[in-house]
This record gives structure tokens, sequence and C-alpha cells, in this order.
């Protein structure tokens, strides 16, 4: 063996392991427990001054397409005199979209759904919302607007 060869060898022998390459799926992940926290804190600066504030929880999401195919992640609680309305993440891949979160009102034994938001959909990478029973095309942007019209259930 050559001299180069033996360095060559114990210099390999010296390199720290590879760091395995993180899947797709668990940098989607990884992006949408960030996003969510971000959505929330979003949230709080909105209702500054309401007297409303979000409580968050503990969400499990089942999806095929990911290792182990369930993972955790926090979902966003409004309540106000008895009413709920809940952002629950449910999926994070679908059709042309990645990070659903279902909007869904509570009062009493009563749930209705509110519409969902999306981490992404096609090229456009900030939360969009889609009323229910909308045609998936009929996205537009989450902001405070749309946020106050989702929560005005709670005052009904």
């Amino acid at each position: 063996m050559s001299a180069k060869s033996q360095f060559m060898k114990k210099l390999q022998a010296r390199q720290p392991a590879p760091v395995p390459v993180v899947s797709k799926s668990q940098a989607d992940i990884a992006e949408f427990r960030l996003r969510m926290v971000k959505l929330q804190e979003q949230m709080d600066a909105w209702l500054v001054d309401t007297g409303l504030n979000i409580e968050p929880y503990t969400a499990f999401v089942s999806d095929l397409l990911v290792v182990d195919g369930t993972f955790e992640i926090s979902g966003i609680v409004l309540r106000y005199d008895g009413r709920v309305v809940k952002f629950t993440p449910v999926f994070l891949y679908g059709k042309g979209v990645t990070g659903c979160v279902e909007a869904i009102f509570h009062e009493g034994g009563h749930m209705t759904s509110l519409g969902r938001l999306f981490m992404r959909s096609g090229t456009v990478s900030g939360w969009t919302f889609t009323p229910p029973g909308a045609l998936s095309c009929s996205r537009q942007q989450f902001d405070e607007s749309t946020f106050f019209g989702l929560i005005i259930a709670l005052l009904s």
C-alpha cells in the first residue's frame, strides 16, 4: 500500500459519519410545525385588545406518505362564551397542496366546518383559505380580514 493510500485510508476513517439526508416529508413536517407556530403568533397579534387568547393543543396527523404514518403538531383553539373555533391540522399532503388545517366551529354538540387553510398551494407559499364547499381553485389569502370573518361565529 502506498503512502498516499495509507494517508487516504486514515483520513477517511477520521471523517465524521455523513449526516443522514432528511426526507422531503420530514422537511415538510418541520415546516408545517413551524408555520403552525407562526400562524398562532400571527393570530395572537390580530387578537390584541379583544380579550380573546389563543390556546395551543397537541394534534396527531395521520398521513400514509410520511415515515411512521403519524406525526404530532400544534393545533389552535379560540373560546368565547361556551363556543369554540378550532384550527385542526388534518393532513400533510393533498392534491396540489401541502399542510391542511380545518377550521371548525363547535357549539354544544354541533360542529360546523368554516373552511380549510393550506400552508402551500400550487406555487403560493403563504397560508390560503378555502370556504366549505368551494372549489379548490377559489382559494384566497388567509389574512386578518379572513381570520375575523371566520371567528365571528364565536359571537353569533
